[in-house]
């Protein structure tokens, strides 16, 4: 079939490391983990993707297997397109192709900002930049978001520090009043003021 919707639960595996690489997939709604696994076993958290995003598109570019892990963070709808069929789709469909390119740019310059981030910010910077990206600051005019469910141990993952110092940074935000805990993780705008563009 070259094109067909799954439902996931939270937590399920959606691609494996390793796995052939056949489809380009589109986050209908729901939520989507990207993870890579080391020989060694640590698992790095290389980005957290939310509904009109398109993931596994390495197969387009001739990757033959997955190079890392997408799990859906919660209930997901997810469209897999057959590799064959995406091609043929962006050179006939100018809206897609467009939309699809805009995507890749926009990831590409996301993974140029990340690389920075990690270069040159503390690691407090850096979650207050995570917690932005995840609350889909800029996206939204909204002056409070919510953040999809997320542990803090993800969270360590994608700043590259260490749990203790998550909870420490996000204590630190609860008692300044840039984020509170009400059943959701909700992210006030001013987190990218008071910390992310403050020296």
């Amino acid at each position: 079939m070259a094109r067909k919707i799954v439902e996931y639960v939270a937590a399920e595996t959606i691609f494996s490391q390793g796995e052939e690489c056949e489809h380009v997939l589109y986050i209908q709604s729901g939520g989507v983990k990207l993870s890579v696994l080391s020989k060694s076993g640590r698992e790095a958290v290389v980005a957290m993707l939310g509904p009109g995003e398109f993931f596994g598109e390495g197969c387009l570019a001739g990757q033959r297997v997955r190079m890392g892990n997408a799990t859906a963070t919660t209930r997901s709808t997810i469209l897999k397109v057959d590799k064959a069929q995406m091609v043929r789709l962006l050179h006939k469909q100018h809206a897609l192709s467009d939309r699809f390119i805009a995507h890749m740019l926009a990831r590409n310059i996301r993974i140029e900002e990340d690389l920075i981030d990690q270069l040159f910010n503390s690691s407090e910077k850096r979650l207050a930049r995570t917690l932005l990206l995840l609350a889909r600051y800029g996206k939204h005019d909204k002056p409070i978001r919510a953040v999809p469910p997320i542990s803090q141990t993800t969270l360590a993952e994608m700043v590259g520090t260490t749990r203790a110092r998550i909870t420490f940074f996000m204590n630190k935000f609860r008692k300044m009043g840039l984020i509170d805990y009400n059943g959701k993780l909700l992210v006030r705008t001013e987190l990218l003021t008071d910390v992310v563009l403050h020296d």
